[in-house]
Order: structure tokens, then sequence, then C-alpha cells
């Protein structure tokens, strides 16, 4: 039987149909709540149960405590509800008139700027466009029915062709396709757009920190492209800082595009950090976890906003060294998580 759920503060009201998680409705209504990783991961969707049951699934107990569930709260991707709820969470605006379609795309180009760093280039048929937010994602849809997730590198204003950053890794199936089999003229297929990744601007004088680990800087990418295009010919810009974190010199494969954006910006800030850099890299940069730069730059993070994009293990550590160290609000950090096979490459 279906349930009800109407959200807080917004009043929203929305029917849930058997087997579907509270997020799954939402997006399916058209009602647009924060999420991330869709599998329980990151965090992203947790909101509060104000009245009724649910039923949590499964989900990483280290990203809903016990403490967590007791004063009501829940991850909207994994949970589903066992009667009529009132939930409160803080819906997302910007996301709302944006279509999510299923569509063909065409690979146009294969370029491999790292070891293990494809950028793969896709067309659209002639009469489609894909509208999005600097930030969200596409799911490529496999023939065995599973999913891939890669964040849109491109821009919205430059969207002729989509723009996605693969990383190769151990025991990754469509990676290793798409570093072996994968070819110019191969068509796929994806949903999009998705996720709720993009820039807010509640807070317009706030500088803004990017935190990018490895791949995690595609979305990033796309964010800063369109920041810059946006501000031409404006007066007052927002101070923002990019940390790139990455193991080895030859991983910084968007390197002098970075650099390039530092000397046309003044505004802008781009500090890369090597974790193991090799002795040919002959590096004498940042070296050590990228938050951790952060950290030894800032005394505070009171009135900055952070989006950070990349491994789970470097998204919570910044998260609680940020807010519990460096005063940074609660609300003013924004992530992205990439799960290798269930989530983002």
């Amino acid at each position: 039987m279906s349930r009800q759920i109407i959200i807080k503060p917004s009043e929203h009201v929305m029917h849930v149909s058997p087997g579907e998680t509270i997020l799954q409705s939402a997006l399916r209504e058209g009602f647009s709540l924060p999420y991330g990783c869709r599998n329980g991961s990151c965090g992203i969707c947790k909101g509060k149960v104000l009245s009724g049951t649910v039923d949590y699934g499964r989900y990483d107990e280290d990203t809903l405590t016990e403490e967590e569930k007791l004063a009501g709260m829940a991850l909207f991707c994994c949970a589903s509800p066992l009667s009529d709820l009132v939930i409160e969470c803080q819906e997302i605006g910007a996301v709302k008139d944006i279509e999510i379609k299923t569509l063909p795309a065409r690979v146009e180009k294969l370029e491999r700027v790292a070891p293990d760093v494809m950028i793969i280039s896709l067309k659209l048929p002639a009469n489609q466009r894909l509208q999005f937010l600097a930030g969200q994602y596409i799911d490529i849809l496999l023939k065995d029915g599973k999913r891939r997730s890669f964040s849109l590198a491109n821009a919205p204003h430059d969207d002729d062709v989509l723009q996605l950053h693969a990383r190769n890794y151990p025991g990754g199936v469509f990676a290793a396709h798409v570093f072996t089999k994968m070819k110019i003229k191969d068509i796929l297929r994806f949903e999009g757009p998705l996720g709720s990744f993009f820039l807010r601007d509640s807070a317009e004088d706030a500088p803004i920190i990017f935190l990018a680990g490895g791949t995690g800087f595609a979305p990033i990418k796309s964010i800063l492209e369109h920041v810059f295009y946006q501000e031409a010919g404006k007066e007052h810009k927002r101070a923002m800082r990019l940390y790139w974190g990455v193991r080895t010199r030859a991983e910084l494969y968007f390197a002098e595009l970075a650099e390039q954006w530092q000397q046309q910006h003044g505004h802008f800030t781009f500090i890369p950090v090597l974790s193991d850099a090799l002795p040919e890299d002959r590096w004498d940069g940042r070296t050590g976890l990228v938050h951790e730069a952060v950290m030894q730059d800032f005394s505070s993070l009171e009135h900055h906003q952070v989006y950070a994009c990349g491994s789970p293990v470097m998204v919570k550590a910044a998260y609680h060294d940020f807010t519990a160290l460096r005063k940074l609000s609660r609300d003013g950090f924004f992530s992205d998580v990439f799960t290798p096979s269930t989530s983002h490459s």
C-alpha cells in the first residue's frame, strides 16, 4: 500500500509506492532532497523523521549511528516508510525544474591523461541536450542492469560534449572495459543528471575551499569553469582555493589547466598536494593528506564554504576535522563521495 509523507518545512506531500525508499519516491514525484551516493555511505541525505516509523535499510553504520537513530535521524536513500511519515529536511530548489532523462550517447573521444585516468567524451543525439547543474553526475546503464556513476566534468554552458573522468582500479569491471575495449563510436546509455553537489549561492561573500581527491577533480572542474564563465564582467568575486590531492605527480592530469585558472583569475588559488611523491617527481610542493594541507593554512574556517569530492575516507576526515577543529559550520560543508563500483568512478 502507498504511504504518505509530509516534508517539513516546505509542507510538500508525496506518496511512496511499495518497495520505494523515501529518496526514490521524492525524485519520482519531483521533490529535490539532498543526496549523493544513494547507497548509505556518504550521509548527504540524512534527515529527521518527526513522526511515523521506517525500515532503515542497508547502510554504513559509521554514517548513521545508533545515537542518531534514537534522535530520529535516518538516511533517506536507504529508509522506507512503515507508516505515514512527517520528515524534516532542506529541499534543494535549484534542482526541481531539471528533468532526469535516459539518453543514448556516442563515444566521441578517448584520451588517456594519466596512467590510470581516461577522459571519455560523449556526444548526444543531434536533437538532445542535457540540462544539469555544475557538479552533478550521470549513471551509465550497463547491459547487466548495473550502473556506474560519473561526474560531469564539463560546465553546463559548454554542453556540446559531455566529459567524464574515469579511473582504472583493480577489480573494476567497467573501468577495465573503458581502458581495454571501449572504442570511438561505441554507444552508451545513461540516466541523469543526478546528485546535489553544486554551488550554493546562499552565502555570496563566503570564501570557498574546493577539496578534490584524484578524479574528484571532475565535478569541481565543472563548477569552477561555470563560476569563471558567470563571473565575467562582475566586480565582486568570491575568493576560491582548490586543494587537489593525489599520490604522484602523474595523477595531476589537469594541473596545467588549474595553473592557467590561477594566472587568469586573481581570486583563485591552486594548491596541489602529493601523498606518495616518487623520487622522479622531483616534487618540492605540498605533501601529505590533502585535507591536512587546508588545516595547515587555516586556523579557522568559521565563515567558509567547503566543497569536497573524493574517497569516503577523505571526505569523512575533512568533515570531522574541519567542523571539530576549525569551526566550519556543518551547513557549510558539501560533499560528493566516490565509491568504486557501487557509485562514482
